[in-house]
């Protein structure tokens, strides 16, 4: 819904909060854009102090400006931390005009500062939606997908050395259980190898002792000496 007033220089429009004041033409800044008007409520009526709504603009201790009646068209600009215009109070005159503090754009939506008890008492509670407070939010959303994003890395990367770490010593295990298995298969222990039988120059699979061959009987000369019998006993064998 947007309602065009041709003959000013603003339009009641779509904004992201509901519905707000758009700039029709080029505003400069210091100008007065619109009036924010409405009954003025006595605060020493009881009747007048006890009317509540989000659209009173307090002038003073006792006059209040009541502005929720349509006819405030002022009423639909937003609150802005960041504002482009301001609100300019009387209290003389019992009137508010709300004045462009900086020069603003065709299109560009007006909004003015609405002051820290109205921020405390109905915008904290929901979240400002202002332009400088979504941009902040947006800020903080991306930082906080960044750091999201940093942890995750740094896990991935410390998980990657942990992971390393641990092939490297089930590497060093298997290397190890191997050697240990090498080992036991030689049997190698003080420089003798039982697998080829071979203690201190003795070969005991082909049986040579000290140059003694058993399997071909071949025996050293001491031992031929012994079994040749002596010229005596020949001399005997003859004289028989």
């Amino acid at each position: 819904m947007t309602a065009s007033l041709s003959h000013k220089p603003y339009r009641v429009g779509r904004s992201r909060t509901g519905l707000g004041l758009f700039a029709t033409k080029a505003i400069k800044k210091g100008t007065k854009i619109i009036r924010y008007f409405g009954p003025l409520l006595d605060s020493k009526k009881k009747d007048e102090d006890a009317i509540e709504n989000k659209y009173l603009f307090e002038l003073t201790n006792r006059w209040t400006i009541d502005g929720s009646v349509r006819e405030n068209v002022a009423r639909y600009i937003n609150h802005a931390c960041r504002p482009n215009a301001e609100s300019d109070v009387k209290p003389r005159k019992r009137k508010v005009f709300i004045r462009a503090i900086k020069d603003i754009e065709p299109g560009d939506e007006i909004n003015y500062d609405y002051g820290t008890d109205y921020f405390k008492a109905y915008l904290k509670p929901i979240g400002c939606k202002c332009d400088a407070c979504e941009k902040k939010r947006k800020k903080k959303r991306a930082e906080a997908r960044a750091e999201r994003l940093r942890l995750k890395e740094r896990a991935e990367r410390k998980a990657k050395r942990e992971a390393e770490k641990l092939a490297e010593a089930r590497a060093k295990q298997r290397k190890a259980k191997a050697k240990k298995a090498a080992k036991a298969n030689g049997k190698v222990g003080n420089g003798k190898a039982l697998n080829g039988k071979k203690l201190n120059g003795k070969t005991l699979n082909g049986k040579a002792l000290n140059g003694e061959h058993l399997n071909g009987h071949s025996l050293t000369a001491s031992t031929v000496k012994r079994a040749t019998p002596s010229k005596r006993a020949a001399a005997r064998v003859l004289q028989a």
